[in-house]
């Protein structure tokens, strides 16, 4: 992974991480945004223009790609460069909640 990736992603936002956890199956942005919905009891919604937004950004540096086009809808997948990227989020996260654990 090259510096400007790390730079940009390295921490996620919640939407960031959400979308590619999402991806880990093709799948699309209304897709998504309903599956985040469900994960998170509607604590989280990501609104149209920030699903699409995002979804082209993540496509362009290579974190996604597009899989095929279904009823004009586009199903995008996780590429390995953003596995890493998730891997690497999910491990921070980790690490959080275990260092929230631990008494001060």
């Amino acid at each position: 992974m090259d510096d400007k990736i790390r730079r940009i992603y390295v921490p996620m936002t919640e939407t960031g991480f959400y979308i590619l956890f999402c991806l880990q199956r093709p799948q699309h942005g209304y897709g998504i945004g309903q599956q985040v919905r469900q994960m998170t009891e509607g604590a989280v919604t990501i609104s149209p223009g920030t699903m699409y937004g995002t979804l082209s950004k993540m496509e362009k540096d290579g974190l996604i790609r597009l899989v095929r086009e279904e009823d004009k809808r586009k199903l995008y997948t996780i590429t390995s460069l953003g596995r890493e990227v998730l891997d690497i989020e999910i491990k921070r996260i980790e690490r959080l909640y275990r260092n929230s654990q631990e008494k001060i």
